[in-house]
């Protein structure tokens, strides 16, 4: 699951990704992570590959709640 937490004040746009006890925070402008927090490596790759062919619509839907 990916969310976005609307209390981080002037971060840049970004996803946390949850799943279980596990969660991860990406950064949208260059997919790079800022946080990883109990996401094996392997499924962390799979994680940035879904958020790549999603990047677009992630970073619109950012824009649309948080303004550009």
């Amino acid at each position: 699951m990916a969310l976005f937490y609307s209390d981080e004040g002037d971060e840049p746009p970004h996803v946390h990704v949850r799943s279980g006890n596990r969660e991860a925070k990406v950064w949208l402008s260059d997919l790079t992570v800022a946080v990883n927090f109990r996401f094996p490596a392997r499924e962390l790759s799979d994680i940035i590959r879904h958020l790549e062919t999603h990047s677009e619509e992630l970073l619109e839907a950012w824009n649309d709640y948080f303004g550009d």
